[in-house]
């Protein structure tokens, strides 16, 4: 039985507009998810782009240290994992970032921290160097010398690190034992008495071959990792579109061909 069947003209007129106002909502919506899941393939796309940049900037030759004048040129951004080289001597002081260790380079892994220190280059300007690893279970020993960096002119190589901003599940850092719990060079540089004139905003996370002889701090622990979810998100939308669409149809067929009503008293 279809709805022309036993009813008025009213009465037919009333399921065909429910169904036509369903079907330009569902339209609405289909086009909605169907933009989000392409959207996700585009970002698909970048970031497997992105990393297959970084991959093959981390193995290139080592460039000069963007300075002050090509911070205000170009987004950080455009600098992440890039090798550089530069020159220069530690400044006194050290801020201690909080991470761990899954698949070390070196001979330490686990919980630990990152013993980050100010590096004054050639040029005036000062940039957060990340000297390597200490493991939580030998801090204490060995916080003192960490904190104590190579005397005189430097030439360092490592990657360029972008800034990290802290969100609201990052744990406060501890401007008494500087301890932090984001890579967050601004707040970090703030903290050691370092100029917000002369700060970079990027740190730069030293190179193997800088490990000192006593093997503390460990160098060349950059983790290059990248969430990448782009795929699996284009995957719901799409199948959230494919779900609206039959549960559409199955609405639509309900409203052109309804099931007969029983009537007991027959």
């Amino acid at each position: 039985m279809t709805i022309d069947a036993g009813m008025s003209g009213d009465d037919r007129r009333k399921p065909l507009l429910r169904l036509a106002w369903a079907a330009m909502a569902a339209a609405a919506a289909l086009v909605v998810l169907l933009n989000l899941g392409f959207w996700q393939l585009d970002r698909l796309a970048w970031k497997e782009a992105l990393i297959e940049k970084v991959r093959e900037d981390v193995t290139k030759p080592p460039v000069p240290l963007p300075d002050h004048s090509q911070w205000t040129s170009a987004a950080p951004e455009q600098w992440d994992y890039t090798h550089v080289r530069v020159t220069g001597r530690f400044l006194p002081g050290a801020a201690f970032y909080y991470t761990a260790l899954n698949d070390a380079t070196g001979h330490y892994d686990g919980p630990g921290y990152l013993v980050y220190a100010p590096f004054e280059t050639l040029n005036g300007m000062v940039v957060l160097v990340n000297r390597g690893f200490i493991p939580q279970g030998l801090a204490d020993g060995v916080a003192a010398d960490a904190t104590v960096p190579p005397d005189g002119q430097r030439a360092l190589t490592g990657l360029l690190r972008v800034s990290e901003q802290p969100n609201w599940t990052t744990p406060s850092a501890s401007t008494e034992t500087m301890i932090w719990f984001a890579r967050d060079t601004n707040a970090m540089g703030n903290a050691l008495g370092i100029e917000a004139d002369k700060l970079a905003p990027y740190s730069v996370d030293l190179d193997q071959v800088h490990t000192p002889n006593t093997g503390l701090p460990q160098a060349g622990e950059t983790i290059v990792r990248f969430k990448n979810d782009h795929l699996g998100y284009a995957l719901t939308w799409f199948g959230l579109a494919a779900t609206l669409v039959g549960v559409f149809l199955a609405y639509a067929a309900s409203v052109v061909w309804p099931r007969p009503e029983s009537n007991p008293g027959k």
